[in-house]
């Protein structure tokens, strides 16, 4: 039930601040729209967080309770403290999912998940992507269409320095010609973690409903499955030995 999923949506919430082509297409910054849009798919517990609060709104006490943690990042990668990327590895290998969106391709947390570089071919020109669904079986791909379309997008292009997705979900195509595995699904420890391309901080894209419907998709997907905690070290047989 989507209800009883807990998500925190993640920001830096910098550019609308400094910003006044961001503020007036994002004015209480691009988190609350995404929340917003969760909420609209009937997720009702979701809070907010910002770069600037203290800890970065990611205490012990806010990760704990958080299933889904959505990440979006951009001009302040380098700000988010390396003891906080470590709580959020940690319950991430603890079996929290996380989203990663657009630009948070560089930022740290995700770079460690991948353990590479993560970096892209890019260009900044409002042209038309195409989204194709690739793997249309998949929980994220539920109730959307062969494809769908956003009109003016940031390109992203291959190579995208990331190891081999567990699942790709979609692809992208752009008007200037590039390609891009745009829907990358992953497992670390028991979380799981999602790599979503479209969004950009001057284009209305988290207002997109589909958009909106892959993120609502992406949440319940990477909520905790409560299946059985591993063990690991040293353990007694389960049968008898030497019968």
């Amino acid at each position: 039930m989507t209800e009883a999923i807990k998500v925190t949506v993640w920001n830096e919430g910098r550019h609308e601040k400094e910003h006044e082509e961001v503020a007036k297409v994002y004015p209480n910054g691009i988190h609350t729209v995404i929340a917003d849009g969760l909420k609209a798919h009937g997720f009702t517990n979701v809070r907010t967080a910002t770069l600037d609060e203290p800890e970065h709104g990611l205490t012990d006490a806010v990760l704990a309770d958080t299933d889904v943690l959505l990440w979006w990042g951009h001009m302040a990668h380098g700000d988010v403290r390396d003891e906080i990327v470590d709580k959020v590895h940690a319950r991430v290998l603890d079996g929290m999912g996380l989203i990663v969106l657009h630009s948070g391709h560089f930022s740290k947390i995700f770079k460690r998940l991948m353990g590479s570089t993560c970096n892209l071919k890019w260009r900044e020109e409002g042209e038309k992507e195409r989204v194709w669904v690739v793997e249309s079986g998949h929980p994220i791909a539920q109730g959307l269409g062969e494809y769908f379309e956003l009109e003016n997008a940031e390109m992203y292009g291959e190579r995208f320095d990331i190891p081999a997705p567990d699942t790709l979900v979609f692809v992208s195509w752009f008007e200037g010609g590039e390609v891009f595995r745009s829907g990358c699904c992953y497992h670390r420890g028991l979380g799981k973690i999602f790599y979503f391309r479209p969004g950009h901080e001057t284009y209305p894209i988290y207002y997109n409903e589909t958009v909106r419907k892959v993120l609502a998709n992406a949440v319940g997907w990477a909520a905790p499955s409560g299946g059985p905690a591993p063990q690991f070290g040293n353990v007694k047989p389960i049968e008898k030995l030497g019968a």
